[in-house]
């Protein structure tokens, strides 16, 4: 049994929260890139399961064919494969975008591990993009204009992972993992995104910050500029593995 909100699409995908879902199937096309940006060629699977949502979406010249988005915790391994072959044609496509993290180790790695193993079987180009990146894109899209953005998410440990984004969605530095004093401390632009965006809020002036509670998916990929997408598919971390070898007695 699935545990979790599951939202399948048709015609037009919702903005995910990151506590609700709606539910649809199979879309035929979705909301346009803001001016700017470059929509996705070719046929395209785009994965996304580097936050407890899991999330993959199959795109003909930018326009949505299907796409499935469920918040799981946990069992990322276990849905994701299952997901992909529910989609027209069992998913299969020129190329293959997959989310690079921060998020959650073990949900970076395996839609990494899913998307290599995909590419090499089908002979599709496979390109990684960074997931902060993403959630940007959806809050502006959802904001309806050009405006810098601050994304705030879940990082492990009691600290948040962070990242200031341009009104272009180009973003300004890299990911940071901190503590929630330190994420208040810093500069925040004015819109925040991301599931722990209320959290930031509440610790900044009342008021002074519209927060966006959300999480990246992959219905949404098409937001993207395609500068944001790499050949490099290497995980971003964006801190330090929970667990440190041990050192060797001499």
């Amino acid at each position: 049994m699935v545990t979790g909100n599951r939202s399948s699409t048709a015609a037009r995908a919702p903005i995910s929260r990151s506590s609700t879902g709606s539910t649809e199937r199979h879309a035929k096309r979705v909301e346009r890139p803001l001016e700017g940006r470059t929509i996705l060629t070719g046929t395209t699977l785009a994965i996304e399961c580097a936050t407890p949502a899991c999330s993959v979406a199959l795109f003909d010249n930018g326009a949505m064919v299907a796409g499935v988005h469920e918040v799981l915790g946990r069992g990322h391994a276990e849905r994701l494969v299952p997901m992909i072959a529910g989609l027209p044609d069992k998913g299969r496509a020129d190329r293959i975008v997959v989310s690079r993290g921060p998020g959650s180790f073990t949900g970076v790695r395996i839609g990494i591990a899913v998307a290599r193993a995909l590419g090499f079987a089908w002979g599709a180009q496979v390109e990684g993009y960074p997931t902060l990146a993403l959630v940007a894109a959806m809050a502006r899209a959802e904001a309806g204009a050009a405006k810098p953005v601050t994304v705030c998410m879940n990082g492990g440990h009691g600290e948040w992972f962070v990242q200031d984004f341009d009104e272009t969605g180009a973003a300004a530095g890299d990911a940071l993992s901190l503590a929630p004093e330190a994420a208040a401390q810093r500069t925040v632009h004015r819109t925040i995104a991301g599931e722990r965006a209320g959290e930031l809020a509440a610790l900044l002036p009342e008021g002074a910050h519209r927060a966006i509670d959300l999480l990246p998916d992959a219905r949404h990929t098409q937001l993207l500029a395609e500068g944001t997408f790499a050949a490099d598919t290497s995980p971003i971390y964006g801190r330090g593995p929970d667990a440190q070898p041990m050192s060797t007695s001499r």
